[in-house]
């Protein structure tokens, strides 16, 4: 069935009851609003510390926008994309949309005016709905993207460019369309990270939807009961498709501004969360926050966490060891996707595996997996070779590039480009991204198992690893390395830590650094092979590798 008749299920079934809640920590508090009390009475959403709405308000604001873009011509197929900030706003648009018909084109709250644009045009997006936060972006390319588009802007003072989303849906009719759609019919466009260039389309159907909510919810057993602690752009597959776990039971959620320790830690005390998906910085900034004394646990009532899971990169299991001894009781899961596979779950390590941290765990419900050689055959257990997945949630294709579908799905499976390799009890490492792969004098070095190593060292935050050119070698390890706050690290103590791996897989050049990451923890590394590949770099990367030989 379309995920929007969950939506409808849980207005009819729990109407009354609050599903989401928007908490800006960095606003102060004056009293707290319902969304009918700011449609009354309050007409500015940013300007309040919390606010909250129930399942027939959600529903009632997806149908009113619905109905608004169907009384502007939008029809099935057509293309509605979203450029927001996590607020309460968002889903209802996103719902209201899949109620059409059309699809929702969700847009990183990173891009660039040149990439909202390239986006838009990618996806043939017919309309674009924008946050105050996006004004001076969009207004750049207004021209050039408002001759074939409609502009919805959601918010106060509406530019001259665009017409007032608050102002339209006010008049708009709050009943259901009925609009007939199947599973295979479209559903939405995401966008890769785009981490070699421009990003690529992904197209999913409405199958693709409904099976991440199924996944999420067999993995972590959402209830009603369960309150689910969201702090990741919802823009992206990882952080909407875990809350699909709890829409599925019609559990509330929570949306967090601010990724500081103490508003975390104070979101899951004041509003009860039972579930928190974490990003692995977060994660680390917490432990250290905690380990520093500036984090009293006793303050907050944290009992009722039941469970702390994390996805989007590889899980240092030094993090997950130092977190259990913070946080004994907490159940723990990581989870393992893309967005061409629907975000997080193809492959899951499952709450009662923590023996096996490390590890992205097995297929995930309804998931097959299979590591595979150059030419498609399955690799020997404990051999390295690309992941593949095959399920209901794989991509229908990227949107409008044949060539770029046919190099990633295969007879129904998609090849990840993730290097992984199976270890006895047929659980799967990630050893790293294929194109992150380091030659390095012929050897194949994989900088996530020196990153693993390397983040065990006190001092150390965060790290990445990237391969620089050398005469040589053809390439050489490079380490870019942040320092916890209030540690102090030198290279020297970097080089004789690393002695315990093999002489091969030391980094050559240890450069201390911040470590940039994308808005879904991922470690932006083409940004740091452009900062640190200069030919003066290369020079003295052949004096350090000289002395190290010694």
């Amino acid at each position: 069935m379309p995920i929007m008749d969950i939506l409808a299920k849980n207005c009819a079934e729990f109407g009354n009851d609050i599903c989401l809640i928007e908490i800006n920590p960095e606003v102060k508090e004056t009293r707290r609003v319902t969304w009918k009390e700011y449609d009354l009475i309050e007409p500015n959403p940013v300007s309040h510390y919390r606010r909250e709405i129930t399942w027939s308000v959600f529903n009632e604001k997806a149908n009113r926008f619905a109905n608004l873009l169907l009384s502007r011509g939008i029809k099935k197929g057509d293309k509605v994309a979203i450029l927001l900030m996590n607020c309460l706003e968002w889903l209802p648009i996103y719902f209201g949309i899949l109620k059409t018909g059309a699809l929702a084109v969700p847009l990183n709250f990173r891009y660039s005016s040149e990439e909202i644009e390239y986006c838009l045009d990618l996806a043939e997006a017919d309309v674009l709905v924008f946050g105050p936060e996006f004004i001076g972006r969009v207004e750049e390319i207004a021209d050039s993207i408002i001759t074939n588009r409609l502009l919805f802007f959601v918010g106060d003072n509406a530019p001259s460019f665009a017409e007032s989303y608050n102002a339209l849906t006010a008049d708009c009719s709050s009943q259901c369309p009925r609009i007939p759609i199947s599973d295979h019919d479209d559903a939405a466009i995401y966008f890769s990270s785009g981490t070699t260039g421009f990003p690529k389309a992904i197209l999913h159907d409405h199958e693709s939807l409904m099976h991440a909510c199924r996944v999420e919810q067999n993995h972590h057993g959402q209830t009603k009961d369960d309150v689910f602690l969201c702090i990741p752009p919802l823009y992206h597959t990882g952080a909407k498709m875990h809350w699909f776990g709890s829409f599925f039971v019609g559990g509330k959620g929570i949306l967090l501004k601010g990724t500081q320790p103490e508003f975390i830690l104070d979101a899951v005390s004041r509003e009860q969360c039972t579930i928190v998906w974490l990003l692995v910085p977060w994660a680390q900034d917490i432990l250290d926050a905690i380990d520093r004394g500036e984090i009293d646990l006793s303050a907050y009532e944290l009992s009722q966490w039941r469970l702390m899971h994390i996805g989007a990169q590889p899980v240092p299991p030094s993090l997950i060891k130092r977190w259990k001894q913070h946080f004994p009781n907490h159940k723990y899961d990581t989870n393992y996707g893309l967005s061409e596979s629907i975000g997080p779950g193809c492959v899951h390590l499952g709450v009662d595996n923590i023996h096996k941290v490390g590890a992205i765990g097995k297929a995930g419900f309804g998931w097959k997996t299979r590591i595979v050689d150059e030419t498609g055959c399955d690799v020997a257990q404990g051999q390295v070779g690309e992941l593949a997945v095959c399920g209901p949630g794989v991509m229908t294709c990227y949107y409008n590039d044949p060539q770029a579908t046919a190099e990633v799905l295969k007879d129904g499976w998609l090849y990840t480009g993730d290097m992984a390799q199976e270890d006895e009890d047929g659980f799967i490492f990630l050893v790293d991204r294929k194109k992150d792969v380091i030659i390095s004098g012929g050897e194949n070095i994989y900088p996530v198992q020196i990153e693993d190593f390397l983040r065990a060292h006190d001092a150390v935050k965060d790290v990445a690893v990237i391969g620089l050119p050398d005469k040589r070698l053809g390439e050489i390890t490079a380490a870019i390395i942040e320092i916890k706050e209030g540690k102090a690290c030198t290279e020297e103590e970097i080089q004789r830590f690393c002695k315990k791996l093999p002489r091969y897989k030391r980094p050559r050049r240890i450069i201390f650094a911040e470590i940039p990451r994308n808005p879904t923890g991922k470690i932006e590394k083409p940004k740091l092979r452009k900062r640190y590949c200069g030919e003066s770099l290369v020079a003295a990367q052949n004096e350090v590798e000289l002395v190290m030989n010694k």
